[in-house]
């Protein structure tokens, strides 16, 4: 009888304990359901004060009212919501005596007080839309109300309309993507910073969002849950799952049973569908083109033999030699065939880059006459054999026999079958275009010629390999009567810069890497000669590197017997360590010349001994009047004086103060310096005596200047100055004068370029 009433209690107790946590479920399950509903019926009081704010001004202008201007105390200064508040607080948003400026303060959810104050500071008559008692002034407003109050709210706070609307594709937010940065959402649209807001639920769906600048003020709307991912590479992750790459990001999913039935299934295109971030589609794109890309514009890509090819809305670029990365239209190099290009309806989906580029040819856009337009309004073409004229595209040839001569306008019937080439023959055999004059007369070109119909004229490309371009560059840019050894290091220069122009694909719409003119280098305006073909062939394939990396090999003319390094553009030297300033002098040794008085010493020493003593341009001297700066630099009243403020390495000027009776004015940069003095009405006296015209621009800025006096209201400066061009790199006279003291090509290269090596790049 005792045990059976033992086990009796005990049941009781185990009811009791059942009843008890039973009651307990039911009572989080309340406390859930009631938190739910209060976080779906009311908004949070932070989130309509960074609403508010965002109206009023952007991000930084937040921070910077709360670093002046703070509100909340230093232990919650943290806080993402303070700098928003802090601004509101100045701005008479906020009351301190109804909000206070502490995390407590800013907890919650927005009250009827809050938000009438707000009100009331924008617009009295806005806040008539809204009544507050006593009775409710601490209840919470309504969601729906207060985001209809806050329209009316947009217009009179943000009058330049600098808030906006745009749906996006949410793919990525800091819960979602390894390391990705603290409250930055990533969407197809760009990437944009959403403090305070909860978008982890909307992976994978496109939303409407306001927003101001790169900062999302609000989500507004689900636009809709099934999105579709166009254009992917699929990879395999692990043995049940896929993956691709959206921007920097990696998505993973489960494969679905049609996936594993697929064959091919990876390192293929695809569209990828999600229906509320689930696979429900994936479509493979096998098709591909392949040819050399003769242009590229932002709708579409000319392939050689297929003409003209739109691109897909979401035309992408992957890299998949060496590491994986998603690139640029502007990666699509043209005249190179790198790239596989995926086709579907017609349209480019996807470039697969599958090689480095090798640099074997270089395309040339030839400038008109005298190197003024880019543009011809007639091309007049004459092959020294027999050439074929095609066009791309089009299965249509037409034999041009030796001799003949073809002018083509824009009218030309033949640009209605697209790009116009005429390809020689026979191989070394070149095309003379008589419509053209250089310096050596009417200019013959080898490889191939194209010509190009634009809205501005004919644009001439000549494709050709990069060893013969550079017969033709060598000459034009350093005479040929020089030593061996310097037009060897010049051919190094010349294709060590071809290499990088070629990366820059500067004229990828018409289809060309760099022009003829002095904006890159120089191309077929001085005839070959043995000497410097010679140059070209005994440094085949040999470039500039640094770490195993071909460098831009900038050089110019002659320098003042020390050159300057790479920051006069604007570059860290940690970027371009390479390009410093050296003495040319053997050695290492170098001078700071960078004091006034250190580099006037220096530049009116005309016998100053270096490799270029001699140079006609080593040393120079002219007069400017303040006339001729008045006409230029107005504002200032008479000018008075000069003073060069800053100087950098080798002395080269680089802030120039000029002084007025009415005020001063500054000129930053060497290239500024040479543009603002330059007066083609001067004359120039050189180191030897003899004269040159003055110009539009100084020879350099490696200058001193000297205030002569002032008669009649006019003051006379004298200009020392040293060197010709831009003072970076290889000086080409410095380089002739090491090689007549006997050093190699090699030896001058290293003299210039600091650190780097002489390496076959083929």
């Amino acid at each position: 009888m005792k045990r059976a009433e033992g086990l009796s209690k005990n049941k009781k107790i185990v009811l009791f304990w059942m009843a008890g946590i039973l009651a307990v479920i039911i009572a989080l399950i309340v406390i859930i359901r009631v938190r739910e509903t209060v976080e779906a019926e009311y908004v949070p009081k932070t989130q309509a004060m960074k609403a508010v704010a965002l109206a009023l001004i952007d991000r930084p202008g937040c921070e910077k009212t709360s670093r002046e201007h703070p509100h909340f105390e230093e232990k919650d200064r943290g806080e993402w919501y303070v700098k928003y508040m802090d601004y509101l607080y100045e701005a008479g948003f906020l009351d301190e005596e109804i909000t206070a400026p502490t995390k407590e303060g800013a907890s919650g959810y927005l009250t009827y007080e809050e938000a009438g104050h707000i009100l009331e500071a924008a617009d009295a008559s806005l806040a008539k839309q809204l009544t507050v008692t006593r009775w409710n002034r601490n209840h919470y407003i309504r969601k729906e109300q207060w985001w209809l109050l806050y329209e009316s709210l947009i217009p009179i706070l943000d009058s330049a309309n600098l808030m906006s609307r745009m749906n996006v594709l949410l793919y990525g937010t800091p819960a979602t993507v390894e390391g990705g940065s603290e409250w930055l959402a990533y969407t197809d649209q760009g990437n944009f910073k959403f403090e305070g807001l909860s978008l982890d639920a909307y992976i994978d769906m496109e939303i409407q969002i306001l927003k101001r600048g790169t900062e999302i003020v609000r989500m507004e709307k689900v636009v809709s849950d099934t999105v579709t991912y166009e254009n992917v590479w699929l990879t395999q992750d692990g043995t049940d799952h896929f993956q691709f790459s959206i921007g920097s990001i990696k998505r993973s999913y489960p494969l679905t049973k049609s996936m594993k039935e697929e064959e091919e299934l990876f390192q293929q295109v695809a569209d990828v569908e999600l229906k509320q971030g689930e696979v429900r589609k994936v479509t493979l794109k096998k098709d591909t083109i392949q040819g050399k890309v003769l242009s590229v514009s932002e709708t579409e890509i000319e392939i050689e033999g297929y003409g003209a090819v739109p691109l897909a809305k979401n035309f992408k670029v992957y890299k998949l030699y060496g590491t994986f990365a998603e690139q640029n239209l502007d990666d699509i190099l043209v005249g190179y065939a790198l790239q596989d290009f995926v086709v579907a309806d017609g349209k480019l989906c996807a470039a697969l880059t599958k090689r480095e580029f090798d640099a074997r040819t270089i395309r040339v856009l030839l400038m008109d006459t005298n190197f003024k337009s880019e543009f011809h309004s007639s091309v007049t073409l004459c092959p020294a054999g027999e050439a074929t004229i095609s066009f791309d595209g089009d299965k249509e040839k037409k034999t041009l026999a030796a001799g003949e001569t073809l002018t083509v306008t824009p009218e030309d019937a033949m640009f209605e079958k697209g790009r116009i080439l005429i390809t020689p023959n026979q191989e070394n055999m070149e095309i003379a275009i008589p419509s053209i004059q250089r310096s050596i007369g009417t200019p013959s070109y080898g490889g191939r010629i194209e010509l190009v119909k634009t809205e501005n004229g004919i644009v001439i490309i000549n494709d050709l390999y990069m060893e013969d371009y550079l017969k033709k560059v060598v000459p034009s840019e350093m005479p040929t009567s020089y030593e061996k050894e310097a037009l060897k290091a010049q051919a190094v220069c010349a294709r060590s810069y071809a290499y990088r122009q070629i990366q820059t694909n500067s004229y990828y719409e018409y289809g060309a890497h760099v022009n003829d003119s002095t904006e890159f280098q120089v191309y077929n305006n001085v005839a070959r000669s043995e000497k410097s073909d010679a140059a070209v062939n005994e440094t085949y394939g040999q470039m500039l590197c640094l770490n195993g990396k071909v460098q831009e090999a900038f050089y110019f003319s002659t320098s003042c017997g020390h050159t300057t390094d790479g920051t006069i553009w604007g570059a860290s030297l940690s970027d371009v360590p390479y390009l410093r300033g050296v003495l040319l002098k053997s050695g290492d040794q170098t001078l700071d010349l960078t004091t006034n008085a250190a580099f006037e010493a220096f530049i009116k020493d005309a016998n100053y001994a270096t490799y270029e003593t001699g140079f006609a341009l080593y040393r120079w001297r002219m007069k400017l009047t303040s006339t001729k700066l008045e006409s230029v630099i107005p504002g200032i009243g008479t000018i008075t004086d000069m003073v060069m403020l800053e100087r950098g390495t080798g002395g080269i000027g680089s802030k120039l103060k000029v002084i007025g009776t009415q005020g001063e004015y500054i000129i930053q940069g060497q290239s500024q310096i040479r543009v603002l003095l330059g007066d083609p009405e001067q004359t120039i006296v050189r180191a030897d005596g003899t004269y040159l015209r003055g110009s539009t621009t100084l020879p350099s800025a490696f200058i001193h200047i000297d205030n002569l006096g002032q008669e009649n209201g006019v003051t006379t400066f004298r200009i020392w100055g040293g060197g010709y061009g831009h003072g970076v790199g290889l000086s080409q006279n410095g380089a002739q004068g090491m090689a007549k003291a006997g050093k190699t090509y090699t030896e001058i290269l290293k003299k210039f370029y600091t650190g780097v090596e002489i390496q076959d790049v083929k």
